[in-house]
């Protein structure tokens, strides 16, 4: 059995994820799963009765400090991945996550039609994030932006840093700190929805494709057919090249072998 299925599949292992992409992802993955919590909160804190002197159970305090240092830790992981769509291998390209060019298009709606509307049965195969997820997480993106400026903003008033400071400018535009508060709690709330059907689609993938999607994102390898990757790579919908090819120079002995 081993030899007819090794036979009717050729299989390659390609380095995809790098380190930093990895170290992002599970630090974005924890920071925000620590700022849901705190901030949920933050925004309906519970009321406990005790008998202990105040002073002695400041746990409130605490929790707002922790949602404060998570921001700050959010924020440079967030700055790192911008930084390394700029240095970073061609499936971490800032490029990829925008549907600029027709077959990307065309590829969103053939995700939607299996993960969706389930109208097909046909997974869509990609070495790195099919474009309806480099989308997607364009859209996260800016929401993360929001985020970061919007906490800040509503941090500013009791902060004595520059940092915080730099958002000022992001209050007067909601018109008042609730307007501003409501705006910023929703947008957690997206972020709790996206993380479900992140985590389901991710299983889904993996269970359906069985390229090792799951396993990719800690050691950075996936599993594809080598005529998946012959395609993407000649379709050029994603990812782009990292930098274009050039001719290999022929030797004299060959040109003369030639003529």
């Amino acid at each position: 059995m081993n030899g007819s299925i090794n036979g009717s599949h050729d299989y390659a292992r390609v380095y995809v994820w790098e380190q930093p992409v990895r170290w992002f992802h599970w630090i974005n993955a924890v920071t925000v799963i620590v700022l849901g919590a705190t901030g949920w909160l933050i925004a309906n804190p519970p009321a406990f009765m005790s008998e202990t002197e105040a002073s002695f159970s400041y746990w409130f305090g605490d929790v707002r400090f922790i949602h404060f240092a998570a921001a700050y830790v959010f924020t440079a992981n967030f700055a790192f991945r911008l930084y390394w769509s700029l240095v970073g291998n061609k499936y971490s390209k800032w490029r990829n996550f925008f549907p600029l060019r027709r077959a990307q298009i065309r590829q969103i709606g053939d995700v939607l039609k299996v993960d969706i509307l389930q109208s097909t049965q046909k997974p869509v195969h990609t070495v790195g994030h099919n474009s309806m997820a480099y989308f997607t997480y364009a859209g996260t993106g800016l929401l993360t932006v929001f985020q970061i400026a919007s906490g800040f903003a509503l941090y500013a008033p009791m902060s004595e840093s520059w940092f915080p400071a730099l958002f000022t400018w992001v209050m007067p535009l909601f018109g008042s700190e609730f307007s501003l508060r409501i705006f910023h709690y929703a947008v957690m709330w997206a972020f709790t929805v996206f993380t479900i059907i992140h985590v389901y689609l991710v299983f889904y993938h993996d269970y359906v494709e069985g390229h090792g999607v799951l396993s990719s994102m800690v050691g950075g390898w996936k599993f594809l057919e080598k005529k998946t990757i012959a395609a993407e790579e000649a379709s050029g919908i994603s990812p782009y090249p990292s930098k274009p090819t050039t001719p290999a120079p022929v030797a004299p002995t060959q040109v003369a072998k030639i003529n």
